[in-house]
């Protein structure tokens, strides 16, 4: 692996970003898990043992993307000025879609896709019990502008 940001002493080091203006910032990311038709059911019918499947799963999402530069390693810590996260059920499954947005020298686009994984694992967290068949993919950024 080559690493493009090597300090004098051959170490990683964050990109340095001080010489970038401030911009609003916004990145728009998605994701799916696929389940089993029973168990689609039991979070529409909000049977599920560990709760609302589908708002815990946009709360931990929401969380997790405050929390990225905690997880990943040479991530800017950044002030967040928004974080949505939507879960919607469908047929085969349940899609996440996570918009985060700042003001800042750089872009929130880790934050966004840190969303929506964290949402998808905490659906496969609360669905594990009773669907063992659960994958999770088309994790991505759609977009993400500044302006």
């Amino acid at each position: 692996m080559k690493l493009t940001h090597i300090d004098e002493k051959g170490k990683a080091n964050m990109v340095d970003v001080a010489g970038k203006p401030q911009q609003t910032r916004t990145a728009l990311a998605e994701g799916f898990i696929h389940l089993q038709a029973e168990t689609v059911a039991l979070i529409r019918e909000n049977q599920m043992k560990k709760g609302d499947v589908l708002t815990v799963s946009e709360i931990a999402g929401i969380q997790a993307a405050k929390k990225t530069s905690e997880l990943i390693p040479l991530c800017h810590p950044i002030i967040l000025t928004k974080v949505s996260v939507k879960a919607t059920l469908k047929e085969k499954g349940v899609h996440i879609l996570c918009m985060a947005k700042c003001i800042g020298q750089t872009g929130v686009e880790m934050e966004a896709l840190t969303g929506v994984q964290v949402s998808l694992l905490t659906v496969y967290d609360m669905c594990k019990a009773v669907d063992k068949t659960m994958h999770m993919e088309n994790i991505h950024l759609i977009e993400k502008t500044k302006r």
